[in-house]
């Protein structure tokens, strides 16, 4: 069994993992907006 500080260690990692993709997916949906309003005008 993993002890503490494994543990801990790896849920910061997912946490860090989390916050990243949600910021890149935010990130991707406004480029994709700012295209799609090139393309549109």
């Amino acid at each position: 069994m993993a002890s503490g500080n494994d543990i801990k260690a790896a849920t910061e990692t997912y946490n860090g993992f989390i916050k990243a993709a949600t910021w890149g997916t935010i990130f991707c949906i406004v480029v994709v907006a700012g295209v799609v309003a090139l393309i549109s005008s």
